[in-house]
């Protein structure tokens, strides 16, 4: 596995239920800037995006955003990263966050989270990429999706070893460790038809 220089990080543009949730996005700043790791994310300046920017940017470290024009004239976005790359469309700007990262991490969040997490582990299953996908469990909010994800597998409809791709811990350190340790599995590379 190459050098992890940044991580993707997903998660909610607000703060959940539980104050549980920041301190894991605050946690897991902590351990990116511990370690050298640039933040790549949304770009916004609100919810749990915010706080995990703002702990990376408060500790010194590095923050990329990335943000669709509309969502900057909603003035969500945050004007105080290191980067701030504006992007014409919502495609885009998932294209670009994964150009710019070696690993992505789902925080907790909403829909636009779990549909970005997916898509990237999905760009691996395909072979897109080869790059390691983690989902930061604070607080037990992955159970009820960890528990489908099982039974996804047990009824052939995710192999197990696409299913092993996905890393789950609950601690940052510990995520990060997997992330850092991570072999991916021998699956056919994805030719777009446009390379050949």
């Amino acid at each position: 596995m190459k050098q992890i220089k940044n991580i993707c990080i997903y998660c909610g543009s607000g703060h959940g239920r539980l104050p549980a949730y920041a301190e894991a996005a605050r946690a897991l700043a902590r351990s990116l800037v511990k370690r050298n790791i640039g933040l790549v994310y949304g770009g916004a300046s609100v919810g749990l995006m915010g706080v995990v920017a703002d702990q990376v940017l408060q500790l010194g470290g590095r923050a990329v955003g990335v943000i669709p024009e509309a969502l900057v004239r909603k003035e969500v976005a945050h004007h105080h990263l290191t980067e701030l790359h504006v992007t014409q469309s919502m495609h885009e700007r998932k294209t670009l966050m994964a150009e710019l990262s070696d690993a992505f991490i789902a925080l907790p969040g909403g829909l636009g989270t779990l549909e970005e997490h997916f898509e990237i582990w999905t760009w691996a299953q395909l072979g897109i990429h080869n790059k390691p996908c983690g989902l930061l469990n604070a607080e037990g909010y992955y159970d009820p999706l960890i528990a489908f994800l099982e039974h996804a597998t047990a009824e052939q409809f995710v192999g197990r070893t696409h299913r092993a791709m996905l890393l789950v811990e609950q601690e940052a350190d510990a995520l990060l460790d997997l992330i850092a340790d991570y072999q991916p599995p021998a699956v056919a590379k994805w030719v777009d038809k446009d390379e050949t």
